[in-house]
């Protein structure tokens, strides 16, 4: 599907790209992975044309439609719906002939082609997409410009994903998604049908999604098999043994080079010394590796405070006298780690708002220990730094002038050194301005933290090591995130943020995400259910040509129905071939075997639940598209 060969690029004299070569395979689905500044989304603007190479070649399969995301949001009148079903270019273009009343022939042509893209399914597979990124079905005909940017750059992921592109090229997806949308992307994602490129730092969409890793590292692209976390331990591995090659020829040489030193001044050694001089110049230099320096965040622990920190009994919550949230009863304690689950709109950032002190209850009564510091993260701050200024400015105002020294410590603890800390703010990267905001807001050792986002513009590595950091704190946090793996790797708590309460969530993540599945599941029925046709023919209808309408309307929609069954038995498979796993691994017998197979049975129970958690989505995406078409049929 793509071949990029020896690809050069510069940026400003600075030398992103240096021979790179790599190749895509079609219907392969890649995540292109590398700390921030590498040239991720400098090597998709290369791929789709707009950027010029200074040496090399890009050469897509003849013919195929690339689709990407477009960093510019949707505006203007039109609807949700038609806004994604213009993606479809073809269709459009089709149906536009079709308006022009063409001769008799060409409309049958027409027809054909529109019939063999599905053209006719094509609506209600748009809002299915729209749907699954949090638009309600209801809100599909409202105009794009009647909502924000965030949700905007929703409805222009909706049409990417509809564009029915042969590659399709994604630069982080789920920045403005909560996890809710996140979640459903990483299903639909896993059973794209072409060839998928996505920009990512969510660990678990890479891990769902990629079945190749693209690694952008020293100027070149290295292709790895599998996903995220199996490139981490091949990469780890071909680490190992290139640090091995290099050691054990390091060593090879230094006797070479003490032969030589030994008996360069002998006549009688001299032929063999001047051997191995030769010897030394054939010898092809293993390259030592050099690990990136560990990134390390470091939160400064606050001193102990009697539980609870902060309880709210009866709470009544909401902007100018209208409720928000009802029924608030909660209280955190100093080892609390707790994750708010919810669609935006449903509250989260309101509920933050509380435990931070930037918003008051309307009723009932909030209890804070006298001595309660509070922490607040929130990526929309990054709007209230000077970019003219410098982290150390920033941090030494903060601290109220101490000096400098300590300005300084308090930085490193966050990644930033001499040349960060001294660096304008506008020059600092959108990860570095999030690392600048979480200094600042621990620079008073907060008891309790809030963040709200903390990880978009962080990398992989960034994030594992913020992970790392709030493992260790000694305070509470509550955490609202779009990163599943964040959740997973710091909250024992998770609190579901709902029908205008917060209450409880019983279960993990994955207790979650099936949870998620059996609500869409149920918004699914309720509207087949409304939309049912009463099924009744009017009286002068001529009942031989209803039959023959109502069979070639249950023809039309039979592709899609057989698409469903398979989706459903694909479902049923994975879900046998799972129970039984789990029966197997239950066996104490299994555990006399080598421990070679009980790590075996384990990897293949972990990737069969990651599986049937696609498998379930794509059901259920498959079975929503059957619906709705036998509504636009009239098939009962």
């Amino acid at each position: 599907m793509l071949h990029i060969n020896d690809l050069v690029y510069r940026i400003g004299g600075r030398l992103i790209f240096d021979g790179a070569t790599v190749h895509i395979p079609a219907n392969s689905r890649v995540g292109l992975v590398g700390r921030n500044g590498t040239g991720k989304s400098t090597l998709l603007k290369l791929i789709l044309g707009d950027l010029p190479m200074d040496g090399g070649d890009i050469a897509v399969r003849p013919r195929a439609r690339i689709g990407h995301l477009k960093q510019e949001a949707p505006e203007g009148s039109t609807s949700l719906v038609d806004t994604v079903l213009a993606a479809d270019t073809e269709r459009a273009a089709l149906l536009a002939e079709l308006e022009a009343e063409p001769d008799a022939l060409h409309m049958g042509e027409i027809h054909e082609r529109l019939n063999s893209i599905g053209a006719h399914a094509a609506p209600a597979r748009a809002a299915a997409i729209l749907s699954g990124l949090g638009f309600p079905a209801e809100d599909h005909g409202r105009a794009v410009g009647e909502y924000s940017g965030g949700w905007r750059m929703r409805v222009a992921l909706a049409a990417a994903l509809f564009s029915r592109a042969d590659l399709l090229l994604l630069d982080e997806p789920t920045n403005h998604l909560d996890l809710e949308a996140t979640i459903w992307l990483e299903s639909h994602l896993a059973s794209y049908p072409g060839t998928l490129i996505v920009v990512s730092h969510d660990r678990e969409l890479l891990n769902t999604v990629a079945t190749r890793i693209v690694h952008l590292e020293g100027n070149k692209l290295v292709a790895y098999g599998g996903n995220y976390d199996a490139f981490v331990k091949t990469r780890r591995e071909k680490m190992d043994l290139q640090s091995k090659a290099y050691s054990k020829q390091m060593e090879q040489r230094k006797k070479i080079e003490s032969f030589i030193d030994r008996f360069k001044a002998k006549a009688s050694k001299a032929r063999q010394a001047q051997s191995r001089v030769k010897m030394l110049e054939r010898m092809e230099t293993v390259v030592n590796v050099v690990e990136d320096r560990a990134f390390t965040l470091d939160f400064p622990d606050p001193e102990p405070l009697s539980p609870p920190v902060l309880s709210v009994e009866g709470g009544v919550l909401g902007y100018d006298g209208k409720p928000v949230l009802r029924n608030l009863t909660f209280r955190i304690d100093m080892d609390d780690r707790i994750a708010l689950l919810g669609a935006n709109g449903n509250g989260k950032s309101t509920l933050a708002k509380l435990i931070t002190g930037r918003l008051d209850l309307m009723e009932g009564s909030i209890h804070k220990s006298g001595k309660l510091r509070v922490g607040y993260f929130a990526q929309h701050q990054t709007d209230e730094l000077n970019m003219d200024d410098t982290p150390l400015g920033h941090m030494a105002r903060a601290l109220g002038n101490p000096p400098e020294s300590k300005v300084r410590a308090h930085l490193g603890r966050f990644g930033f050194g001499v040349e960060h800390a001294n660096t304008k703010v506008g020059k600092l990267s959108g990860g570095e301005k999030a690392r600048l905001l979480i200094a600042l807001m621990c620079r008073e050792q907060p008891h309790l933290m809030v963040l709200d986002e903390p990880t978009n513009h962080l990398d992989i590595d960034t994030r594992e090591a913020l992970m790392s950091a709030l493992n260790a704190f000694d305070g509470a946090v509550v955490i609202i995130s779009h990163d599943p793996h964040l959740i997973e790797a710091t909250a024992d708590r998770l609190w579901l943020v709902s029908d205008g309460t917060v209450a409880p969530f019983d279960g993990d993540m994955a207790d979650y995400r099936r949870w998620l599945l059996d609500q869409a599941r149920t918004a699914r029925k309720d509207a087949k259910a409304e939309a049912k046709p009463d099924g009744k023919a009017g009286s002068n209808s001529n009942r031989k040509d209803d039959r023959r309408a109502a069979a070639e309307a249950r023809q039309r929609v039979a592709p899609l129905k057989k698409l469903a069954e398979a989706a459903e038995k694909k479902v049923e498979t994975l879900t046998a071939r799972h129970a039984a796993a789990e029966a197997e691994l239950a066996d104490p017998a299994l555990y006399n075997a080598p421990p070679e197979k009980v790590a075996a049975l384990q990897k293949d129970i972990a990737t069969l639940a990651k599986s049937i958690a696609a498998a379930e989505a794509a059901w259920m995406e498959a079975m929503e598209t059957y619906e709705k078409a036998k509504v636009e049929q009239g098939v009962a």
